[in-house]
């Protein structure tokens, strides 16, 4: 196998996917039947092939990332793959243009593609090669729970639960009516268990006034999280919501950059952080946000990416939850496994991601 320091960049392909997803999402933030995917392929000049997938939300943002991964891509051609000093240049390039946005979610997919490419030339599983080890990864089920109808909420928990053995479930709330929010709780936890930990999300769908008296309301229901009541940027209407709620306040699947995250940490602004990676830089943004979060003491989860981000908590010094999304699952040749609650990190090089070509083929966009 080559040296880690031989390993140098070839070229990048980059393929959309759009596939089924087994229960439609239905949230505050749009109703979806299909999942669009964003396959990245780097290819070295040593035979090593990285590969990661960004989850776009949207199947027409696919026509911006892609060229801007290609872009990004053209200045490494050639040269060493050395992600932590791609993450430092790519940060400053986006200086004029800001952090957020497409370039940091181009960035973030290439840097998940070279840190899957390291691992594979030493021979090692991610996690390994970040100074952990492989195992299980304690996870809750994020798959279903939508704002669908009320009645269907007990079915669908069982159904979710039997899935893998899961302790935890993610419940989307922000219903048009307080009541059927509190219907819902009741519903999935006599379905579910009382011993079940309930988290919940309401996907940025409440003004700050609505969230006061919402979360107010279901502050004594006995829920793991709160989970982004209101618009993901207000922090300092984060940082009131945790002063006055006893429940706990989970934000960060919208932190661009590990400064985005110590802002939250420093403003007060919630209790525990789940960074996604695809905004706050891939491994590397990872690896410079978590030590952050450690060193406030504070809880991290994950959002999205399971696979990658199964590695990253093994490493992580506060890990908490991670949450476990089957979405990417119809286009990859071995997907993880669920088994008592827990997502196991497989002991294989890399991050554990290989296409299915054939249903790549099948779902090609």
């Amino acid at each position: 196998m080559p040296g880690l320091e031989r390993l140098t960049l070839k070229s990048v392909d980059v393929r959309a996917v759009v596939v089924p997803l087994r229960r439609p999402v239905v949230s505050k933030v749009g109703l979806f039947d299909d999942w669009p995917l964003i396959l990245i392929d780097l290819y070295t000049n040593e035979g090593i092939v990285g590969r990661s997938y960004l989850e776009p939300y949207l199947k027409h943002a696919v026509r911006s990332i892609a060229p801007a991964i290609d872009t990004l891509a053209l200045a490494l051609t050639g040269k060493p793959l050395a992600p932590l000093d791609s993450f430092q240049a790519n940060r400053k390039s986006l200086n004029l243009i800001g952090y957020e946005g497409v370039a940091m979610i181009a960035a973030s997919g290439l840097d998940m593609a070279i840190w899957d490419a390291l691992a594979k030339a030493a021979g090692v599983p991610l996690a390994v090669l970040l100074g952990g080890s492989v195992g299980a990864v304690p996870a809750y089920n994020s798959n279903g729970l939508w704002l669908i109808d009320v009645a269907a909420l007990a079915k669908e928990a069982e159904e979710l639960v039997a899935e893998g053995g899961f302790r935890g479930l993610k419940l989307r709330l922000g219903r048009d009516r307080l009541a059927d929010d509190i219907a819902a709780i009741g519903e999935v936890r006599e379905a579910a268990g009382d011993d079940i930990k309930l988290m919940v999300d309401f996907n940025q769908g409440l003004s700050l006034g609505e969230a006061l008296h919402r979360c107010h309301a279901l502050d004594g229901q006995g829920l793991y999280w709160f989970e982004e009541p209101i618009v993901y940027n207000n922090l300092s209407g984060y940082a009131q919501l945790r002063r006055e709620l006893k429940t706990p306040l989970q934000i960060g699947e919208n932190f661009y950059g590990p400064r985005a995250l110590y802002d939250a940490v420093v403003g007060e602004a919630c209790d525990y952080v789940m960074p996604d990676l695809m905004r706050i830089g891939g491994v590397s943004g990872w690896m410079r946000a978590a030590p952050i979060a450690a060193a406030a003491g504070m809880q991290v989860s994950t959002h999205l990416y399971p696979e990658v981000a199964a590695h990253l908590m093994r490493v992580t010094e506060t890990a908490g939850w991670l949450e476990w999304q089957d979405w990417a699952n119809p286009v990859l040749a071995s997907p993880f496994t669920v088994r008592d609650g827990h997502i196991e990190v497989p002991d294989r090089p890399g991050a554990g991601i290989e296409w299915d070509e054939a249903a790549v083929a099948r779902y090609r966009c």
